[in-house]
């Protein structure tokens, strides 16, 4: 495992990344014997540093929740990050592609928590009680880290690659829609380019709110009432550059769009 000092040491870096929109190299390449412990170590130290700066917290997001992903990860299990109140963006946005380091997106669900959930034994209808709604949603994907090599350890200390969401204005509450079926039609410039159902996140994309509430129990902490979360993937990421429009369609979900610039 680091020491406190190297695990401080590459929080700045990623901190410094962050503000110059730049790339780093692995991680792993350097500390070849660091493990997920110290990347979500890692992580809250730059957390806590964004949080004293003035940003606000407003949710979590979930990370390698299918299958594929894990296998070509090496882990069994998602990962988890933090979101901040200047990267949420409303559907019809346009979004400065030069802030991110190679910007890709992903099409989700979010859920908005109506009340707070507590592990260690969340279930997906424990969860599922909890959420307010379901709102459709992009994830900007945002690595600070080169992408040749990179490990699990790599992407969590680099806040599980998160970079921003887009929000639809389309919200559904769990009773009203059955969330399995939901689809996703992602379009980069009048094509398409990626599609996929919310069923592929975990077999329902609010089990992967349960996992987290679980997740978070271990250290004694709990999801909130209010807090967005970013459920995971159910399309490959899609690779954007200044200049694209991008289309997502989650059919009964409404349609998203956001443009980079």
């Amino acid at each position: 495992m680091l020491t406190d000092d190297q695990r401080a040491a590459i929080a700045e870096e990623l901190a410094e990344a962050d503000r110059a929109h730049a790339v780093i190299p692995r991680i792993t390449a350097r500390y070849p014997d660091a493990t997920i412990d110290d990347s979500y170590a890692i992580q809250a130290i730059w957390r806590d540093r964004m949080v004293a700066s003035g940003r606000r917290l407003v949710g979590r997001k979930i990370g390698l929740t299918s299958k594929a992903m894990q296998q070509a990860t090496g882990i069994t299990e998602p990962d988890y990050g933090v979101m901040f109140d200047d990267t949420v963006y409303p559907t019809g946005s346009t979004i400065d592609a030069a802030q991110f380091s190679n910007v890709r997106i992903e099409v989700e669900l979010a859920f908005v928590l109506a009340s707070p959930l507590e592990g260690p034994d969340c279930t997906l209808d424990d969860a599922l009680a909890a959420i307010d709604y379901a709102v459709p949603a992009l994830e900007v994907l945002n690595s600070h880290i080169e992408l040749e090599g990179r490990t699990i350890v790599d992407t969590i200390s680099d806040n599980a690659a998160y970079g921003a969401m887009v929000l639809g204005d389309v919200h559904r509450r769990p009773d009203e829609i059955d969330l399995r079926w939901v689809p996703g039609v992602l379009s980069r410039n009048g094509e398409i380019e990626e599609t996929g159902v919310a069923m592929g996140v975990l077999g329902h994309p609010a089990t992967g709110v349960a996992w987290l509430a679980n997740k978070f129990a271990q250290h004694g902490a709990r999801l909130e009432a209010g807090e967005i979360i970013l459920a995971g993937s159910f399309t490959r990421p899609m690779w954007v550059y200044a200049g694209d429009e991008v289309r997502a369609d989650f059919g009964p979900m409404g349609v998203i769009t956001c443009r980079f610039a």
